[in-house]
C-alpha cells in the first residue's frame, strides 16, 4: 500500500518535469497523510497543480467517511470496482512525490523505510480522482493512489507498492478524453527494482503530526 509518502522538491523541477504553466508556490512536505487536501496534476486540468483530498470519495457515497477506506486503489481490479472502474476511464492524476515511506515487520517490530528512485528527485503515483457533493451542496474532489504488487527490491519490504509512472506514459495516463481501461493497464505494473532505493528512518515519521525534515533523516 501507499499511505505516507514525501514532497520536497524544488518547484522550477516540478514545473519542468510536469510541464506545469507557472512554478507552484510549495512548502516542502516531509510526512503526507490521508485527508489531507495536496497537489496532484488532474487530467481536468494537466498544465497546473490542483488541491484535492486523499482518500477518494465516489460521487455515489452517502457520506465522505467511506474516503477513509479508500486511500488506495488496487491496480488489477480497479476496472472492475465500482468505486474506481469510472474514474480509471475519465478521472486520472499524477501525484507528484519524492519518495515515500514502508513499514518493514519483523515480528512486532515495524520499521519505518524511506524508498525513492535513485536517479529521480521527483516521481508521479498514478492516482484517480473524483468529485462528491455533499448533502449541503458543497463540492469535493479527493483522489487515490493505485497499488501494484510489489517488484524484487520492494518484496522483502511489503506485498505492495504504489505504481510509479514513468514520464513518457504522463500524457496518456492524462488524456482528458474518456479511455477504455484495457489501454491504461500496461502502464500500471511494478516499478524498475533495480532503480529504487531505502534506508530506515527514526520513528517520528509515524505521527502525521510530525512534518519535519527529521522524518527523511537516516537512522545512524
Amino acid at each position: 500500500m501507499c499511505g505516507r509518502y514525501v514532497l520536497d522538491v524544488d518547484p522550477n523541477v516540478l514545473q519542468q518535469v510536469f510541464h506545469l504553466s507557472t512554478a507552484p508556490d510549495l512548502s516542502p512536505r516531509f510526512n503526507i497523510a490521508p485527508t489531507q487536501m495536496l497537489p496532484l496534476i488532474s487530467n481536468e486540468q494537466p498544465d497546473a497543480l490542483s488541491f484535492y483530498r486523499w482518500g477518494l470519495i465516489p460521487s455515489w457515497a452517502k457520506d465522505e467517511s467511506i474516503g477513509n477506506k479508500l486511500i488506495n486503489a488496487r491496480a488489477e481490479t480497479a476496472a472492475e470496482k465500482p468505486s474506481f472502474r469510472s474514474a480509471l476511464k475519465r478521472r486520472r492524476c499524477l501525484v507528484p512525490a519524492s519518495g515515500f515511506y514502508e513499514w518493514q515487520k519483523d515480528g512486532k517490530t515495524k520499521t519505518p523505510l524511506y524508498i525513492q528512485v535513485k536517479d529521480a528527485p521527483v516521481i508521479a503515483f498514478a492516482g484517480l480522482w473524483e468529485v462528491w457533493h455533499s448533502p449541503d451542496g458543497s463540492e469535493l474532489r479527493t483522489y487515490t493512489i493505485l497499488t501494484t504488487e510489489a517488484n524484487d527490491f520492494m518484496s522483502s519490504i511489503h506485498t505492495r507498492m504504489p505504481v510509479i509512472l514513468h514520464p513518457s506514459d504522463y500524457d496518456q495516463w492524462l488524456d482528458p478524453d474518456e479511455v477504455p481501461s484495457e489501454s491504461l493497464r500496461p502502464l500500471l505494473k511494478p516499478f524498475e527494482a533495480d532503480r529504487m532505493t531505502a534506508y530506515e528512518v527514526s520513528r517520528t515519521v509515524n505521527s502525521p503530526a510530525n512534518d519535519l525534515p527529521e522524518c527523511i533523516a537516516p537512522v545512524a
